[in-house]
């Protein structure tokens, strides 16, 4: 078995083109295909302005920091 990773894109009819290297052996494959651009799945970071104004915090949150970081 041998692994190989290269880029492909999607075109609007779902059709999946790759370019693969010259040298792989002719003959049947077995391929798994993960989606995604980068180590983020390609969702691009998450916007938190969603919560704004949602979240409440009781207590001291550097105090809550100390105390978790002294956990380690």
């Amino acid at each position: 078995m041998q692994v190989l990773k290269v880029k492909g894109r999607i075109d609007g009819e779902g059709q999946l083109h790759v370019d693969l290297p010259e040298r792989l052996p002719t003959g049947p494959v077995e391929v798994t295909l993960t989606l995604g651009t980068g180590p983020d799945g390609g969702k691009g970071k998450y916007d938190f302005t969603d919560l704004a104004g949602k979240l409440s915090w009781q207590g001291d949150p550097v105090a809550m920091q100390r105390r978790l970081r002294d956990e380690w």
